[in-house]
């Protein structure tokens, strides 16, 4: 993570966005889009993530979360150097990936750049988190983040796009449980 944006209240409810190097449009194939949704899954059982909304797009994941154990800067890190080496160990065994040659160079090529990475860097260091400190602002994040795919052109209404929590906001189950409706 970035030195410039920090969790200072460990308590606090975040709206983050972290992206894929070099913005590369990873989350194109549904199973790269399953890794991430089973690892924030995981990180909601087993790691203390209270996710309240969510969405992956092609490059880039939004969340609203809250840390129950006070450690967000942990939880995000844990999460995204799993899914790092899993989506990028996807790739390198998809033989149906055209793209993986090319994604996996960027990858190379940006870790090549940086002093913390010792291989490929998948993620951005950024999470640009932004402590969520009334309801108003609150929903200005939540119908943020559920109107990008249909701002994107992907979808014509936020609960369209499988990959958010707008399906359960919409009241519909959907593919990953929310603490908040």
């Amino acid at each position: 993570m970035s030195r410039k944006y920090k969790f200072y209240n460990k308590e606090g409810l975040y709206f983050i966005s972290f992206a894929t190097v070099y913005w590369i449009d990873v989350f194109i194939r549904e199973l790269y889009f399953e890794e991430i949704v089973k690892s924030l899954d995981y990180c909601r059982k087993n790691k203390g993530m209270e996710i309240y909304c969510w969405c992956i797009m092609p490059s880039h994941i939004h969340l609203i979360f809250r840390a129950k154990d006070s450690n967000p800067g942990d939880v995000i890190r844990d999460l995204k150097k799993h899914t790092s080496k899993q989506i990028q160990g996807l790739i390198h065994k998809n033989r149906e990936e055209s793209r993986k040659e090319w994604m996996l160079w960027m990858m190379e090529r940006a870790g090549s750049k940086n002093s913390n990475i010792k291989n490929r860097q998948f993620w951005q260091q950024h999470n640009k988190p932004i402590e969520l400190w009334s309801n108003e602002v609150i929903d200005q994040k939540v119908e943020y983040i559920h109107n990008n795919p249909v701002v994107s052109g992907f979808v014509y209404e936020p609960a369209h796009w499988k990959y958010s929590s707008a399906t359960n906001y919409a009241g519909e189950k959907g593919i990953l449980e929310i603490d908040f409706e």
